[in-house]
């Protein structure tokens, strides 16, 4: 069998330029953040069915102590490798790859992790056994959930944040080499049809996030996202009903309406005008 190198990469506090500069300025924003990252994103790693992976995460050179030691348990135990810096570019996520792995496999897999989120418990054999079969390519499990409050939405999103790029040593790129909407410019691109494989919980927080999809109840989901979904209740045959019939049509218009201007912005000016724009409408939300 095709053996597989698997490095899972997230950006903790790195300092960033654009409108998650704008969110992480707010006060208590690192003492939420650490909340969510343990409630969601460790307990969910810890919960996989497939161990065989390296969990890389950057940090701030500048973090505070008591982050550092909060977080020193996980380290302990061997649940990520830390590792501090004030940038992160793709071709340091390869150096770093081509130092971690020093027994290099078949291939090498990189997938993007935020730290706010939740993955399901096969969420890493899933990926592992696509990667073997699509090899270099850009590799999405497209359907996943996304949690407001007491309600559950299930989306299908064809190129979504928790991307892949599974391909061989030779001349790697990895998940980082663009954004994960661009990285179909790089590669062939394998969006992979499925249960849902990720969660994403909508908060005080977030900085593009917000609920699409269609409502559902969370008692089919519970067992693939162990401990995420107990608090959510049922929901009732008549909120099923009223998400579809008006709600999600309304979030559709919304929706198809942003991605327009999005993509104009994104062809006319590229990446640095859209993250112009997205930082002038954070500053008039707040």
């Amino acid at each position: 069998m095709t053996s597989v190198d698997h490095l899972i990469l997230t950006r903790f506090n790195l300092p960033t330029p654009g409108p998650e500069s704008l969110v992480r300025a707010q006060d208590g924003w690192l003492q939420n953040r650490v909340v969510l990252f343990e409630r969601h994103t460790v307990a969910t790693m810890r919960a996989q069915t497939c161990r065989d992976f390296t969990w890389v995460i950057y940090f701030d050179p500048e973090s505070p102590r008591w982050l550092i030691d909060r977080l020193a348990p996980f380290v302990a135990e061997g649940l990520f490798v830390p590792i501090y810096r004030e940038q992160v570019g793709w071709e340091d996520v390869v150096g770093d790859a081509r130092s971690i792995f020093a027994n290099r496999s078949d291939l090498l897999l990189t997938t993007n992790l935020d730290n706010d989120d939740a993955v399901a418990a096969d969420f890493v054999d899933r990926l592992q056994d696509a990667a073997r079969r699509h090899p270099d390519h850009a590799i999405y499990l497209r359907k996943g959930l996304i949690l407001q409050g007491d309600a559950l939405y299930v989306r299908d999103d064809p190129d979504n944040a928790f991307c892949s790029i599974s391909e061989t040593w030779d001349a790697p790129i990895t998940a980082w080499r663009d954004w994960h909407i661009l990285l179909r410019e790089h590669l062939p691109v394998a969006s992979l049809d499925g249960p849902p494989a990720w969660l994403q919980v909508i908060h005080g927080q977030n900085v593009s996030n917000r609920v699409r999809g269609n409502r559902v109840d969370p008692g089919a989901h519970r067992d693939a996202f162990p401990g995420q979904l107990d608090a959510v209740p049922a929901a009732s045959a008549a909120g099923v009903w009223l998400d579809r019939a008006v709600k999600r049509p309304l979030r559709g218009a919304r929706d198809h309406g942003r991605s327009l201007v999005k993509n104009v912005i994104l062809r006319v000016g590229g990446k640095d005008s859209l993250d112009r724009v997205k930082t002038t409408a954070r500053r008039l939300h707040a």
